[in-house]
């Protein structure tokens, strides 16, 4: 069935546990669902038909809405394989367009929230700056050259199966306790390692030059201008690195067990477990982009206000 296994079923770096179903994991997922689809396809119709002026900060907001839109729509069938214990029944096919899915929005949406931050960052310190000046056109190929990038990166789950069999199940997932994983799932570690790595200290040396600045120029700290960048960064910074720490703490965590203490399979399966609950947690930073979108545009917060009060 799988292209990485042997006819007893893949080979595991420890003994499989099928039983992963955790009352959290299922409860965050349909709060993600509930929660961020609604919010998502609100600030969908709020960009298409209420925003009149599409300044390149309000591009990269779109694109942002767009990789959270298509991410969430793929969660439902994870909560479905979480209910019936990691049994995938959708097909190998499937398996890999909805990993694949997954990982490309996932990794789009971290990048457009960092370029987001970026974009405040230039505005604030560096207004003259090419980048602060940047214009619509050239945001719009920014914003296909971030797309383009990200799905190459994700091809290799395309061109992999990820879907094996053990003890009757089913499991398709693109994090697995293999021993010796395939080249695209290695490729995919990097990725997801990478793309939480760089983009946060990108956050934490933004958000520490702005409050820099601000306190430095105490007489012009009140301006709203600075007061909204500031906010907005903070939110960013907030949101990313609750949704995104403890999975690549954890995520390290089991691949330094396997490498250092490929003996302790007890401490490897919980600490895999704790990865894979975690990796439900990062869904979240989806559904809370829109708090994004609201402290970060003030033409997304009026076209808002707008539809309540009509």
């Amino acid at each position: 069935m799988s292209n990485f296994s042997t006819n007893a079923g893949p080979i595991l770096h420890c003994s499989y546990t099928p039983e992963t179903r955790t009352s959290f994991l299922f409860v965050v997922m349909i709060v993600e669902v509930v929660v961020g689809l609604p919010g998502n396809i609100l600030a969908l119709w709020i960009f298409c038909c209420r925003m009149k002026f599409w300044k390149p900060h309000t591009i990269f907001l779109f694109n942002l809405m767009l990789a959270d839109f298509c991410l969430l729509a793929c969660v439902p069938f994870r909560i479905d394989t979480h209910v019936r214990g990691n049994h995938w029944i959708y097909g190998e096919i499937f398996c890999r367009i909805n990993l694949f899915m997954l990982a490309v929005n996932r990794s789009a949406s971290i990048a457009f929230m960092t370029v987001v931050a970026i974009n405040r960052y230039f505005k604030v310190l560096h207004p003259l700056n090419c980048i602060s000046l940047m214009s619509s056109c050239y945001a719009i190929w920014l914003s296909i050259l971030i797309w383009v990038v990200v799905i190459i990166f994700r091809v290799p789950l395309l061109t992999t199966n990820l879907l094996y069999l053990k003890d009757n199940q089913s499991i398709c997932q693109s994090f697995s306790s293999l021993k010796n994983p395939p080249l695209a799932i290695t490729v995919h570690y990097i990725a997801y390692i990478t793309e939480f790595i760089i983009p946060w200290f990108l956050l934490i040396f933004c958000s520490t030059r702005i409050i820099w600045y601000l306190k430095r120029h105490e007489l012009i700290i009140q301006q709203k201008k600075f007061k909204k960048a500031i906010r907005s960064i903070v939110v960013i910074n907030l949101v990313f690195t609750f949704c995104f720490l403890l999975t690549i703490v954890t995520g390290l965590g089991s691949l330094a067990l396997k490498r250092f203490r490929p003996r302790d399979c007890e401490g490897f399966r919980k600490m895999t477990l704790a990865f894979k609950v975690s990796v439900g947690l990062t869904y979240l930073n989806s559904a809370l982009d829109p708090v994004i979108y609201t402290f970060s545009s003030s033409m997304f917060r009026k076209a808002l206000k707008n539809v309540f009060k009509n």
